[in-house]
């Protein structure tokens, strides 16, 4: 009983840590006054201001299409990536593809920054190009950081399926492509999709790699909260941030409603 009690006030306390603060910064977006230590009331007037600050919706803009555009090119080259690292044979050669795969997740965010910038920059002086770093270098940028997690969760489902399932459509009148289109992909969906939507979080919310690789013109998000910081972050951005908190809680209900309702289907159709 002790121990059940301890787990269970552990268990809060973690999730209290975790989620408390994001519940505080809800309740401050519908303070009256601009203080963010008083509640003097409740408003909607800072919602209001976020919808008038036209740098900041730019630079949200901005981040959404980055992290989309990010996210998809990730999960292309991470799926492709992933049926090539599976078919080819266990040995060196594959464990040491795996090995560079991997730096990218396990080196020092700050050191993927400073050597891309250093990158972009070296390229930008050879071909006497002004201005290299923007969209396109911030691009590069995180589909790299990106690929790696995509590609770790789709091996884990090209291990679970039959490795004889291309064989078999193909032998069934499939061509190699339609075989893979038609039965290899609908089996690693799930990776796929978790795939793309950690890429797509990553891309999201990365700060340390995005301001090394970053040009004046194109601004993300988090830089742009950063650049606040060095003043004073007004009220606003405490809307801002309910904002994408309640888009994002909302897309996870719905992933995982649907999730749900994909299982039932496949349990009523195996007791049919």
């Amino acid at each position: 009983m002790k121990k059940s009690a301890f787990s269970k006030i552990y268990i809060f306390l973690i999730f209290a840590f975790l989620y408390v603060p994001i519940l505080i910064i809800c309740v401050y977006s519908f303070n009256a006054s601009n203080s963010t230590g008083v509640m003097t009331g409740l408003s909607v007037k800072w919602y209001a201001e976020l919808f008038k600050d036209k740098v900041t919706l730019h630079a949200c803009y901005n981040t959404i299409i980055l992290a989309i555009t990010s996210a998809v090119t990730a999960t292309v080259l991470g799926t492709l990536a992933a049926i090539g690292i599976d078919k080819m044979k266990k040995g060196w050669r594959r464990s040491m593809l795996m090995t560079v795969t991997d730096i990218p997740m396990m080196n020092p965010e700050i050191v993927t920054g400073v050597s891309m910038m250093l990158l972009f920059v070296f390229i930008g002086a050879f071909l006497k190009i002004n201005g290299v770093l923007g969209f396109w270098t911030l691009f590069i940028a995180h589909v790299t950081f990106s690929l790696p997690y995509v590609i770790l969760n789709i091996m884990p489902k090209l291990k679970q399926i039959d490795p004889h399932l291309a064989e078999a459509a193909q032998d069934l009148g499939c061509t190699p492509a339609k075989a893979y289109w038609k039965v290899i992909l609908p089996a690693i969906k799930p990776g796929i999709v978790s795939g793309f939507i950690m890429g797509f979080t990553l891309s999201l919310d990365d700060f340390i790699i995005s301001y090394f690789v970053s040009g004046p013109k194109f601004q993300t998000l988090p830089i742009r909260i950063y650049s606040m910081t060095k003043k004073r972050v007004t009220p606003d951005m405490y809307a801002l941030s309910t904002i994408i908190f309640v888009v994002i809680l909302v897309m996870l209900i719905i992933i995982n409603l649907s999730d749900l309702k994909g299982d039932s289907k496949k349990r009523k159709k195996g007791a049919e």
